[in-house]
């Protein structure tokens, strides 16, 4: 099962930082949060990056059991 890892907004809209999903690609890792965490979560998700295994990934790239999918929010702030 690939880890879903969430961070900032996602992981708040989610109520935690981490979760496994059994799916093929990227897409179906998100389908599935988003079945599982609701409305609020998709509606974050809407404006996040994701990445895998520390790379910028597509919704149609393939995920197997030892990876991890980040979903990263927008970053604010700064000067």
């Amino acid at each position: 099962m690939a880890v879903l890892r969430l961070f900032a907004q996602a992981r708040e809209a989610a109520g935690t930082s981490s979760a496994d999903f059994d799916a093929a690609d990227v897409a179906g890792v998100l389908a599935a949060a988003v079945d599982r965490f609701g409305p609020g979560f998709a509606s974050v998700l809407s404006t996040c990056k994701v990445w895998v295994n520390g790379e910028p990934a597509e919704h149609a790239d393939e995920v197997g059991p030892t990876d991890e999918v980040a979903v990263l929010p927008p970053v604010s702030g700064g000067t």
